[in-house]
């Protein structure tokens, strides 16, 4: 169901009110391209602030993105990097065309199904493996947002990274979320790296409060700004990768060539219907997928009638989410090695199948279902640390990005090259290559592969092609029950964005739910209970949430409150 058949699937949900929403919050009128306001939403402030001064000298959606990863590397090295990968969602306002740019890292050419199995052939410990050099992929995000900026840019490259060179020369307050990182308990803490370069010239560990500079990084950026993306991908960096991530211990396999190799890829949004509205999301290896199927079997239930204070309507939101993981870990991983179905998960028949499974008590277990063209499903064998960021930028021209970007686990792996952290995304792989029965996983290493990502940044857009609003979020698996918690508030229950980002979290996946306990109302508590979901703190504390909608041709944008961000509209 890719964006092209939107309106053949609205028939086929026609007992579903695809083409009207209950309530049209949304405006399906665009403001006129004079009266566009350019916004720029993100985790950190001066991130946001690097963008808006990008658009405010006339440069684009794609020129702004620039300006802000380069930031958010400097600021935010716990979430993401240009050491990291991304998944960018572009919307063109001229075209009206979505277009995907896949910046997910991939695994080296060398790279083994049993490189996170130990010489007695059990999966390595997870700590262990995350700061290990076998952890690090190619990464993507700046490959993607340079061929973004080659086919979207206006304003020159080199002089784009500017805010990021002179806040890593002159340094910047470690901000209170960042100080929190710094006093964790995170395997990263402990390598050499971070311990050099968070320390006090005491060598006690910096605070929130304290001034940090990047020397390093800077030189960086300004050789980058001078040189293009091959600064990063050949060449000096590019060699500091490949020995720093070939190091012990558990030094991986990467080589000049597989960063010479890397390629971003472009693929078309997968893009389904909830209420009156289109949802458009990057396909496998994303999970964007799973989050339309998500909104599909929560648009059978009557969950917009209700509202955050109502039990019923979390227990719904728990269950379609059991149902939506299940299938997720089941099928998901890369396309080009394994076959994802993506349309028999978005089936009209098949959701109603799926949603009719949500009885009046939580099931004792939820299995993944048999969508059409679906291979033999699997027992998942993955684990995905909660790190990234998400950011969303509009132009002057109405050009809008939506990118979910990260070097994955906390600082990556906490190696560190030119003042940046190399990620660890490979550990986003099944460490167990194997399913029980011997079948090889979905999502087990193989050479060139792309793991698994749970990162979707959305687009939505009115029955007219109209952007109306965008989504994402940072957390790892928890991202898909973020957006969609967060979807269901600000397009059912008619919440301002920043109230609904602010509600509760609700993670369910598996047997297991979690969340923020002590943010929901006891009644409600108490209510899951009744229907046999006891919800535990534990993930759901930390999402990075962002999103923003067109309501009335003006903009309703939010930034997650768990977190340091900031909305900035232009003419304000």
């Amino acid at each position: 169901m890719i964006f092209r058949h939107f309106w053949a699937v609205c028939a086929a949900f026609a007992l579903t009110s695809c083409a009207t929403a209950q309530r049209p919050l949304v405006s399906a009128t665009p403001a006129s391209a004079a009266a566009v306001q350019p916004f720029v939403i993100a985790a950190n402030p001066l991130a946001a602030r690097a963008g808006m001064d990008v658009l405010e000298r006339g440069g684009s959606a794609a020129d702004a993105a620039l300006a802000i990863q380069a930031m958010l590397s400097l600021v935010e090295p716990q979430s993401s990097g240009v050491g990291g990968g991304a998944f960018l969602n572009y919307f063109d306002a001229a075209s009206g065309k979505i277009t995907i740019y896949d910046g997910r890292e991939t695994a080296p050419a060398q790279a083994s199904r049993t490189m996170f199995l130990d010489a007695a052939g059990r999966p390595l410990n997870f700590g262990e493996a995350v700061v290990s050099g076998r952890a690090t992929g190619v990464p993507g995000a700046v490959a993607a947002l340079a061929l973004l900026h080659r086919e979207h840019g206006k304003l020159p490259w080199h002089g784009l990274f500017g805010a990021g060179i002179a806040t890593a020369d002159e340094g910047f307050i470690v901000s209170p979320r960042l100080g929190r990182f710094l006093q964790g308990r995170f395997p990263e803490l402990s390598t050499p790296d971070v311990q050099r370069y968070f320390s006090r010239a005491d060598g006690t560990r910096l605070q929130a409060g304290d001034r940090l500079k990047n020397p390093a990084y800077a030189a960086f950026l300004r050789r980058l700004a001078k040189g293009g993306v091959d600064v990063l991908y050949r060449g000096s960096t590019a060699a500091k990768i490949v020995q720093r991530s070939r190091e012990a211990p558990l030094g991986g396999s990467m080589t000049m060539a597989d960063l010479a190799a890397y390629r971003p890829i472009k693929r078309e949004a997968v893009c389904a219907p909830y209420r009156a509205y289109r949802v458009c999301a990057p396909p496998p290896p994303s999970s964007g997928a799973a989050v339309l199927e998500l909104l599909g079997l929560l648009e059978r239930t009557d969950i917009a009638a209700r509202g955050p204070s109502d039990p019923q309507a979390w227990y719904l939101f728990a269950e379609a989410s059991r149902l939506m993981y299940a299938d997720r870990d089941a099928f998901f991983g890369d396309p080009d090695f394994v076959k994802v179905p993506v349309t028999g998960l978005l089936d009209p028949a098949y959701l109603d199948r799926r949603a009719a499974l949500i009885g009046p008590k939580a099931a004792a277990q939820v299995a993944p279902g048999q969508p059409a063209e679906a291979p033999l499903a699997m027992v998942d064998l993955t684990r995905e640390p909660a790190g990234t960021s998400h950011f969303i930028v509009r132009d002057a021209q109405g050009n809008v990005l939506s990118i979910t970007t990260t070097v994955e686990s906390i600082f990556g792996t906490g190696r560190m090259v030119d003042g940046f952290f190399l990620n660890n995304q490979l550990t986003d792989f099944a460490f167990n290559p194997l399913q029980p029965d011997g079948h090889l996983a979905p999502n087990a290493v193989e050479p060139g592969k792309r793991p698994r990502s749970s990162m979707t940044p959305l687009i939505l857009l009115d029955a007219d092609g109209h952007f109306v609003g965008a989504i994402g979020s940072a957390g790892g698996t928890a991202i898909l029950g973020y957006v969609g918690k967060s979807l269901v508030a600000a397009l059912d229950w008619g919440l301002p964005m920043q109230e609904a980002l602010a509600q509760p979290n609700l993670i369910a996946r598996g047997n297991y739910p979690q969340g923020e306990v002590d943010k929901f109302d006891p009644a409600v508590l108490a209510g899951l209970a009744e229907r046999g979901i006891v919800l535990r703190p534990g993930q759901g504390e930390d999402s990075g949430v962002h999103g923003v909608l067109i309501r009335d041709g003006k903009v309703d944008g939010g930034y997650d409150p768990r977190r340091e961000g900031v909305v900035l509209v232009g003419g304000r």
